[in-house]
């Protein structure tokens, strides 16, 4: 009876379906990216400029704390550019890509992990990890692992190992509120048996919040180090 009634109704009032699409439309999820870089290049403004289809913003990078967010445009390409003249045509400006994300469809919120590539290709300055943040919870450390070198972790009782190039997510597991936790990393070079004490601590997990641990390796000395950034539930 209901839906003969609907039925009924939609040839005179046409203009209903289309009002509850859009307010469908108008509630629905917008899809976010956050930014986190590990290194700078010296000659890099910051805030850079980030490209969302056809619309420009300022983004000051952090090397500590995760920024955003930027929207996500249709075809899911997030570019951090740079204004320049046009070759050709005398008082216009071109955009370069120093930095280019593709986020895939599905993904509604993201991290992008900016990381100098060892020579700049053409224009292109970074590379971009792209992290789906659906599986990164208050209490939860993401580890990314840009050496060449095992990376060996200890997160209270669980023990694991990021190869490299890996991104991962660790949980702290039902964490509810603030708990202490011994942590400690490890390192093991290619073609070595022996692991390296890196650092070792106890920390302080937090529900309302999410940590991200990066591990590179120091361009001055060509040892490994990491740091650490701090990402706030929403």
């Amino acid at each position: 009876m209901r839906n003969t009634l609907l039925s009924l109704l939609l040839p005179i009032f046409p203009g209903l379906l289309i009002a509850q699409q859009e307010q469908t439309a108008e509630i629905a999820p917008s899809r976010s990216a956050w930014f986190i870089y590990t290194t700078l290049p010296d000659n890099l403004e910051n805030p850079v400029k980030v490209l969302s289809g056809k619309d420009i913003s300022d983004l000051t990078l952090s090397k500590r704390s995760a920024v955003g967010p930027v929207k996500i445009p249709a075809d899911g390409i997030l570019r951090i550019v740079k204004e320049a003249p046009h070759p050709q045509e005398a008082g216009k400006i071109i955009h370069l890509t120093l930095a280019q994300a593709l986020i895939p469809k599905g993904v509604n919120k993201a991290l992008v992990i900016l990381a100098p590539l060892p020579k700049p290709n053409g224009d292109l300055l970074f590379r971009s990890t792209t992290q789906d943040l659906a599986g990164f919870k208050g209490g939860d450390w993401l580890y990314l692992n840009l050496t060449n070198a095992d990376i060996g972790i200890q997160l209270g009782e669980q023990k694991s190992i990021i190869k490299p190039g890996i991104v991962s997510i660790r949980s702290a597991r039902n964490l509810d509120k603030p708990t202490n936790m011994p942590i400690s990393y490890n390192y093991r070079l290619p073609g070595k048996q022996e692991w390296k004490l890196l650092t070792a601590s106890t920390v302080v997990l937090m529900p309302t919040r999410r940590e991200i641990c990066v591990f590179s390796v120091d361009p001055q000395f060509g040892r490994i180090s990491y740091h650490g950034i701090t990402f706030p539930v929403e």
